[in-house]
């Protein structure tokens, strides 16, 4: 017996070092393609906004809604951009 002298044992640790540098990037696929949608900052106010509205005037009713623009503001904001209510 050689008790782990023979050829093949030399080289079975970088077989291991490969599986589990492939594993490791597997699981980084994983948590990038399943994920994408659950961290902070990967929502866009694009995919907020509802359809017809100009991302300007998206950002006209967030302004309105903080209360940093009053009403008069706000319509005269409004007419300028060319949209209605």
């Amino acid at each position: 017996m050689m008790w782990g002298y023979g050829m093949g044992n030399g080289w079975m640790w970088i077989w291991g070092l490969l599986t589990l540098i492939g594993l490791a990037i597997l699981v980084l696929l994983a948590v990038r393609m399943f994920g994408a949608g659950y961290g902070t900052g990967s929502r866009h106010t694009s995919d907020l906004q509802s359809p017809g509205r100009s991302p300007a005037r998206q950002i006209l009713d967030e302004r309105f809604a903080r209360g940093e623009l009053t009403a008069d503001e706000y319509r005269e904001r409004v007419k300028v951009l060319g949209e209605g209510p």
